[in-house]
């Protein structure tokens, strides 16, 4: 059963007559219990696709779907109030960084509580032990200690485990990563990535994992998405998508990674830009970078077509016998 189903997503800013589509007909599921990750380079749309399905860019872009379903709950007719009783409780989001996303002139132990308190109704001793609960299931050392502790006086390692601890405070269905590494050190990113799968395994949530790294969405995904210039241009199982991509795009995404440059003298990149607000072309997106292009791709422009749990917007997918 799928606890997401976005189909047909646009998120559009600018002026009306002439908008800038961020995320551009967008189709994702995510099943209960399943980590999905998201890939592409900054600018795709991944984070703006997860903020448009909270509800967090009300009167900043244009929101539009065809279906925009959480736990059977429809998110595209839901009031504010209805939607504030799902985002934070049943939906929370890990932002990128932990600095910036908790707030300076309060406690960590009051910004755990007040999750709490707005979601839960918790008061008193038992919201105070609760705090420390969570303090401690995030491997907080001396937890008692820095409930009174200010952002500016943790690490950043340790202000994403509290970034972690405010976003599972209330059992969330759906939990939305972005970039949670991004601000951290090598050895206390591992530490946060198996931090935050513990947490998937032994509460049995859905996690969407946006980020950069292949090789950490290689080893604790299920399937991937991979977004170009607001578009998701391939969806696979793992380990699927890394045997046998079927995009171009996908295949220069995992090309790029120095492990397959071994021995070059320069490392593969995938020449030209993401196509901006002014120089979209008229078919594929990929078109003016992709090498295997042909004349009904700059001229048709691909939908995402696929089964079996995969898909791929491509004329001409790679791979396609071997991948599925």
């Amino acid at each position: 059963m799928n606890l997401l189903e976005i189909q047909n997503l646009s998120v559009a800013f600018g002026a009306a007559d002439h908008p800038f589509r961020a995320v551009d007909g967008l189709d994702l599921t995510v099943r209960q219990g399943e980590i999905v990750g998201i890939v592409g380079e900054s600018g795709s749309g991944k984070s703006v696709t997860m903020m448009a399905m909270m509800g967090l860019l009300e009167g900043q872009g244009r929101i539009s779907a065809d279906r925009l379903s959480f736990d059977g709950k429809d998110l595209l007719t839901l009031g504010s109030r209805a939607r504030r009783r799902i985002v934070g409780k049943d939906i929370s989001m890990i932002f990128q960084d932990p600095m910036t996303a908790l707030n300076p002139s309060f406690t960590v132990g009051y910004q755990i509580m007040e999750v709490l308190r707005e979601h839960l109704g918790l008061r008193g001793s038992s919201l105070k032990k609760r705090a420390l609960e969570l303090m401690e299931m995030v491997e907080i050392p001396a937890a008692a200690s820095r409930l009174g502790a200010y952002p500016h006086q943790l690490s950043g390692g340790m202000s994403q485990r509290v970034a972690i601890a405010m976003a599972i405070a209330c059992h969330p269905k759906l939990l939305i990563a972005d970039e949670p590494t991004t601000a951290l050190d090598v050895t206390i990113q591992a530490q946060i990535m198996d931090l935050l799968v513990s947490l998937q395994q032994s509460q049995n949530m859905s996690l969407i994992l946006i980020t950069h790294d292949l090789a950490v969405v290689a080893e604790i995904a299920h399937r991937v998405a991979v977004m170009y210039a607001g578009q998701v241009v391939e969806l696979a199982r793992v380990p699927d998508i890394f045997v046998a991509p079927a995009h171009p795009y996908t295949e220069a995404l995992l090309a790029s990674i120095p492990e397959h440059s071994k021995g070059a003298r320069r490392l593969s990149t995938l020449p030209g830009i993401v196509p901006g607000h002014h120089d979209r072309p008229a078919g594929c997106l990929l078109s003016p970078r992709c090498p295997y292009v042909q004349d009904t791709c700059r001229s048709e422009r691909p939908v995402l077509t696929g089964q079996g749990g995969a898909a791929v917007r491509c004329h001409y997918p790679l791979n396609v016998e071997e991948a599925r």
